[in-house]
């Protein structure tokens, strides 16, 4: 059965993008035009009431929820990277769990409270409200830093939850595109850089950063935002 992912340029189904293509699972897509508000139109609602991106179907499951969608997809592959490990493995699985309600609930939540600020704070608290998130994302890295010793969050080969901490860091060093949430983008962690190289490099990732009209080079290691209309793009609204 067909998986069919509805996107926006470099919103969070780019994650759902990369994995999908990393693990060889044939996808099509439809794309949802932000700036025409279609994720608020009554058709897309009705996949997704909240009108976020993304939304995954397979047949006749509806999934929303980056880290569900996620987990669903390596569930259908039966690994969590192309060289695994199988999700048959317990303690990897549970391992990799772990990470995913991590990045899902305290790394990406953190983005959008950067994001889209204003649905948080007065307006006149977004300056203070901001730095103190900054100091969070300095936290998170530095403890994501000391994690990735082999190289990825459960040893030397990549999986998902590896990409979905790579594109949260690749949003945080461009988004908000006046007031970045990483000033120094992944320059005081060298590790999380290297695995951040590592994946942008991989043929799965080019092509989905291509479809996404995002610069494949440096697209999570020196990230920039894509050449697109900015009410087309995650961070800009």
């Amino acid at each position: 059965m067909t998986l069919k992912l509805y996107w926006s340029p470099d919103s969070a189904n780019l994650v759902i993008r990369v994995a999908l293509e990393m693990l060889e699972l044939p996808f099509e897509t439809a794309r949802v035009n932000r700036g025409a508000a279609e994720h608020k139109a009554p058709e897309y609602l009705a996949k997704n009431p909240q009108g976020l991106l993304p939304v995954l179907e397979d047949g006749d499951l509806i999934l929303f929820e980056t880290g569900a969608i996620l987990w669903h997809v390596m569930e259908r592959a039966g690994r969590m990277g192309p060289d695994g490990p199988d999700m048959s493995e317990p303690t990897a699985r549970a391992a990799a769990l772990k990470w995913m309600f991590w990045i899902s609930n305290t790394l990406h939540a953190d983005l959008r409270c950067a994001f889209y600020s204003h649905r948080y704070v007065p307006e006149e608290m977004i300056p203070v409200f901001r730095d103190g998130l900054r100091a969070r994302m300095r936290a998170h890295c530095d403890l994501m830093e000391a994690q990735l010793g082999q190289g990825g969050l459960l040893g030397p080969s990549v999986i998902v939850p590896d990409v979905y901490l790579s594109i949260c860091l690749r949003w945080a060093q461009i988004y908000p595109s006046q007031d970045q949430v990483m000033v120094d983008a992944l320059a005081p962690w060298p590790r999380i850089a290297g695995l951040a190289a590592r994946i942008e490099a991989m043929p799965a990732a080019v092509r989905s950063f291509e479809a996404e009209s995002i610069a494949p080079v440096g697209a999570l290691s020196a990230s920039r935002v894509p050449e697109l209309p900015s009410d087309q793009v995650t961070g800009a609204i």
